[in-house]
């Protein structure tokens, strides 16, 4: 994956102040690219070798008029987007504990800059630490519509 640009805002915390920061807008992130070899190894990866995703010739003649990433991918590119965003320092442990909504609105073709947008939207404490959700939009350049939009949950133990 490609990298443009600087990401902007993003926070800096530790586990005891994420409570505090509950409803901030973690920013942007920077700039990104997924080429067609890259769709084609998690095509192999996973065993999804969708024409709409591998073959450019088929997918010329799709509404999507290329090849375009797979949603999945999208989603596994969350973890280093997100982390972009939110540093949390002091952690023991820090685990993905799921996604509560996921929607792909529009698709992200292949060699398309894309970046995420986050906003910390809830903190809840837990035994030994706190869950945290953050509400994802992953967009992409000149388009109208996002290509994810999720409510990702997180949790760090102290």
């Amino acid at each position: 994956m490609n990298t443009t640009g600087s990401p902007s805002l993003g926070l800096s915390t530790s586990v005891a102040e994420l409570p505090n920061q509950a409803g901030q807008h973690l920013g942007s992130t920077t700039w990104r690219t997924v080429t067609q070899d890259q769709v084609d190894a998690f095509a192999d990866l996973t065993d999804d070798h969708n024409p709409i995703h591998v073959d450019p010739a088929h997918a010329a003649g799709t509404p999507f008029g290329s090849t375009i990433v797979h949603g999945y991918f999208t989603v596994s590119l969350l973890a280093p987007l997100l982390e972009e965003l939110l540093r949390v320092e002091g952690a023991s442990l820090s685990v993905n504990y799921g996604i509560d909504k996921l929607r792909f609105p529009a698709p992200v073709p292949v060699d398309a800059s894309f970046r995420a947008t986050a906003q910390l939207a809830d903190v809840t404490e837990i035994t030994g630490g706190v869950q945290i959700r953050i509400d994802a939009t992953v967009e992409v350049e000149d388009s109208p519509k996002p290509a994810l939009v999720a409510e990702c949950l997180f949790r760090y133990y102290a």
